[in-house]
């Protein structure tokens, strides 16, 4: 009987999107709500288990990892694109790799409401009704206002659609950006110095690779206007931390809205936590109930696919 480990069930509620019936024959499904990032504690919890779903990119699957799981068969992961998994190093021991669709709509959704909030300062006026208090901010304005979209692919594209529903003047730039490209969007390519230090609002949409690590550092946040906020719901290695902790604490820049940080789960110490003016959310993006419909249903499907031996969505 195949035994299948679901990792990172943070909230415990993989259940709820998951009919494992559609597996042919019997199995046994352990959930994981807790993260173990140590690779010994890891590679012990997975010795017996043939199958391991993954959830996105919280658990990394390395080569000396893989190397210690004999019994793995099968590796889902939820999206069809996983940094975190080595496929190469999983093909070589005869591991299969399967992914599954995705929601498109469920990180911008929470990129606007990231901007929203920081923007009108919800968070503090929040706090501030629940202590007795009323009216302790001004906030800004969307319409009129530029939005600088750093990255224009799927992500960026609609987020950028939504900023000129919002009455925003929509600018981009990334690494191979093109002006037909910006065109088809509606939107207008910049260069990299004149979004950061034009925009009001700047959000990040890049793929987390070698080029885009630490790619927005001191110096691009030295360009942003006093009143500007970044928001970041990309992946957090993109921005440069400490540069941003000291442009936060130093009321260089207006505030910062991130829903993703260099090591997840973020430490109950982080200084991110404690930093001023920021909004801050635990990688909530994709934690839809419409995507986990797609990401634990479809990794169902990818399982009784190899079960009766024809995989689909096979990765690398």
């Amino acid at each position: 009987m195949p035994r299948i480990a679901v990792l990172d069930d943070y909230q415990s509620v993989a259940a709820d999107f998951c009919d494992w019936s559609r597996v042919p024959g019997p199995v046994e499904v352990v959930e994981f709500s807790d993260h173990v990032g140590d690779e010994d504690a890891l590679a012990e919890r997975l010795q017996s288990f043939d199958v391991v779903v993954a959830m996105r990119e919280r658990t990394d699957f390395r080569r000396s990892l893989l190397e210690r799981l004999p019994n793995l068969q099968l590796l889902v992961t939820t999206g069809m694109r996983n940094k975190s998994i080595d496929v190469e190093a999983a093909t070589e021991r005869g591991i299969t790799v399967c992914g599954t669709g995705s929601n498109a709509t469920a990180t911008v959704e929470l990129t606007w409401g990231l901007i929203l909030a920081a923007v009108r300062h919800i968070p503090q006026e929040d706090a501030g009704m629940r202590a007795g208090g009323w009216q302790r901010t001004v906030g800004g304005d969307l319409a009129g206002a530029r939005l600088g979209v750093i990255g224009l692919g799927r992500l960026g594209s609609r987020v950028a659609t939504i900023g000129q529903a919002f009455g925003m003047d929509v600018v981009a730039w990334s690494q191979n950006l093109t002006d037909e490209r910006a065109a088809e969007v509606g939107v207008r390519r910049v260069e990299r110095d004149e979004l950061f230090a034009t925009a009001d609002v700047a959000t990040i949409h890049l793929l987390l690779s070698k080029r885009t690590r630490g790619l927005i550092g001191a110096a691009d946040l030295a360009l942003m206007k006093h009143t500007a906020v970044l928001v970041n719901t990309s992946r957090g290695p993109i921005v440069q931390q400490q540069p941003l902790l000291d442009a936060l604490r130093e009321d260089r820049i207006g505030a910062a809205a991130l829903d993703v940080y260099d090591e997840e789960p973020l430490p109950a110490d982080s200084p991110l936590r404690t930093a001023p003016r920021t909004v801050l959310t635990p990688h909530l993006g994709y934690v839809t109930r419409g995507t986990y419909e797609v990401f634990y249903g479809e990794a169902v499907e990818d399982v009784a696919a190899f079960v009766a031996g024809e995989p689909i969505r096979v990765l690398g």
